[in-house]
């Protein structure tokens, strides 16, 4: 059977947007585009989630380690690879279902997974870290969820986990309008990581968090609880309906209008200001 284990020697994914190692039944998957700050694209994504479907049916895997190649962890979301121009019914729903799709992976998954997060990480890549077991972080780290900036909303369960992880005052701090960016220490002393390290120190120490797991034969709670993962289930439902929802919306809109033109896309930035100008119009498409 095609195993994590055929992927390591195969290496099958020829764009390497990801990078796969095995050792002491440690899957280790570590993002793999620097040059886009290991944006999570469309290809990336896929890969992600095909990788962590073969570890799961791999009997030689029993934990999972995600980290990233080069400065970042993860920049969060390339909306310029993962938004098309298509009707606005359909590009809603798509968004709703595949945004509920990705975090699904992270809520259902029956292994334990370790977070090493080696520099900045942004947005998706946060949220979803919080549904993991372990979040060991590198002091070049940091934890950034600038969802209101954007214009849209919490996404990632985050409107649960965040205040259950750090009460509702730094919850609020992260989600909220002053888009609180705390670095390892900060998050650490708010409680929504686990350890904190020196940058060289930190795969070494994930591995070792990772097979400590494995020896304690330990379960995860969304294995054993199940009222727990009806409540992040229920939730990852509302939050990608309201997301789907926000990407279509006024402040979304004029964010990305003034984002584009700060970068000189010029082209983009009048693209995003023509869509909220005619919004009256399209919307009902």
């Amino acid at each position: 059977s095609y195993s994590f284990c055929t992927l390591l020697e195969n290496m099958a994914y020829p764009s390497k947007q990801i990078a796969v190692t095995l050792k002491n039944k440690v899957a280790t998957i570590r993002f793999n585009n620097p040059k886009r700050y290991n944006a999570w694209g469309d290809v990336m994504l896929k890969e992600i989630r095909q990788a962590l479907e073969l570890a799961k049916r791999d009997e030689g895997v029993g934990a999972v380690v995600l980290t990233g190649t080069g400065k970042y962890y993860c920049s969060g979301v390339d909306f310029s690879q993962n938004m098309q121009l298509m009707r606005p019914s359909v590009l809603k729903k798509r968004i709703e279902e595949e945004n509920a799709a990705l975090f699904s992976t992270f809520i259902k998954y029956p292994k334990p997974v370790v977070v090493a997060v080696n520099g900045p990480a942004i947005g998706a890549c946060v949220t979803s870290s919080v549904l993991c077991d372990v979040i060991v972080a590198s002091r070049e780290a940091t934890f950034s969820t600038p969802f209101a900036q954007l214009g849209i909303v919490p996404e990632g369960c985050s409107s649960y986990t965040f205040e259950k992880k750090m009460g509702r005052h730094n919850a609020e701090r992260m989600l909220g309008p002053e888009g609180w960016a705390p670095n390892a220490d900060d998050a650490r002393m708010a409680g929504l990581i686990d350890e904190v390290c020196e940058p060289e120190k930190l795969m070494e120490n994930a591995q070792t968090r990772a097979e400590k797991l494995i020896e304690t034969n330990y379960v995860r709670r969304t294995q054993k609880d199940p009222t727990y993962t009806d409540i992040l289930v229920k939730v990852n439902t509302t939050e990608s309906a309201l997301l789907a929802s926000a990407f279509l919306d006024y402040p979304f809109l004029a964010n990305q209008a003034r984002f584009w033109w700060k970068k000189k896309k010029y082209t983009l930035s009048l693209l995003f200001s023509i869509l909220y100008i005619t919004r009256p119009l399209w919307i009902r498409l």
